[in-house]
C-alpha cells in the first residue's frame, strides 16, 4: 500500500521526469540535429561528451555535479551572487543532474532519425526555395517523429529510475528530493519490504507500458510508410 510519503515521492519522480524530458528536447533537438548534419571531422567528440552518461558511474556524475552546484562550486557561488540558494539539494538541482544523467537517451534515437531522413527530401524542398528553418520544421521534424517518440519515452523512463545521481545531489529530503528510486531504497533499510515490492512493481510496469508504447508506435509508422 501507498504511503502519504511515497505519493509525495511519485508526484515529485513525475514532475522531475517531466521537466526533464521537455528541457532534454529543447536542448538535444538542436545538438541532434548539428551531430546528425555536420561534416566536421571532429564531431566525434561531442558525440563521445553525450554518450559519457552511458558509461560513466551515477555517483561520479553526481559527485562532480554536486561540486559544481554546492555553494562553494562556481554555480553555487554564482547563485549566492545573487542572493539565491545553491541548487545542490533542491529539486532544481535534481532537474540539472537528470538532464545531464539523461542527455544521451534523447539525443542518440533524435540523431539516428535525422540521419535516416538523408539528404534527398531536404534537398527536394531547396529546390523549391524552402528556407533552412522551413525544411526543418516542414520536412526533418515530421519524418523524425518516430524517433522523438522515442526519445521522449527513453528520456522520461530513464529519468523515473535515477538514483545514484539524484541522491547525490538532491540527497533524500521527503517532500523535495527524496523521489520514487530513493524511497524504495529507504523501505529496504527500514525492511519495509511490502512497500518496497509496491514502488518497486510500478516502476516495472509502467516502464514496460513506457516501452511497450514505443514498440508499438513505431511499428505502426513503419506500416504506414510502407
Amino acid at each position: 500500500m501507498f504511503t502519504a510519503a511515497d505519493l509525495t515521492a511519485l508526484g515529485l519522480t513525475l514532475q522531475l521526469a517531466l521537466f526533464t524530458t521537455v528541457i532534454l528536447l529543447l536542448i538535444g533537438t538542436p545538438l541532434a540535429w548539428w551531430l546528425a548534419r555536420s561534416r566536421w571531422n571532429y564531431k566525434f567528440i561531442f558525440e563521445a561528451l553525450v554518450a559519457l552518461p552511458l558509461v560513466l558511474p551515477p555517483t561520479v556524475l553526481g559527485f562532480y555535479l554536486l561540486l559544481m552546484l554546492g555553494a562553494n562550486g562556481p554555480l553555487g557561488q554564482l547563485m549566492a551572487a545573487f542572493g539565491a540558494e545553491p541548487l545542490a539539494f533542491s529539486f532544481s538541482g535534481l532537474v540539472i543532474g537528470s538532464v545531464f544523467y539523461s542527455l544521451p537517451f534523447v539525443v542518440q534515437p533524435l540523431q539516428d532519425a535525422f540521419t535516416n531522413i538523408g539528404r534527398q527530401p531536404l534537398e527536394a524542398a531547396a529546390t523549391l526555395r524552402a528556407s533552412p528553418l522551413d525544411r526543418f520544421f516542414t520536412v526533418a521534424l515530421p519524418l523524425a517523429r518516430p524517433g522523438f517518440l522515442t526519445a521522449i519515452v527513453l528520456g522520461f523512463a530513464h529519468t523515473l529510475g535515477e538514483f545514484g545521481v539524484v541522491l547525490m545531489i538532491g540527497g533524500n529530503i521527503p517532500g523535495e528530493t527524496q523521489v520514487l528510486s530513493i524511497a524504495i531504497y529507504e523501505h529496504v533499510e527500514s525492511l519495509e519490504y511490502a512497500n518496497a515490492h509496491v514502488l518497486s512493481a510500478g516502476l516495472i510496469l509502467l516502464s514496460f507500458l513506457l516501452l511497450l508504447t514505443i514498440y508499438a508506435l513505431n511499428g505502426r509508422f513503419r506500416v504506414l510508410r510502407l
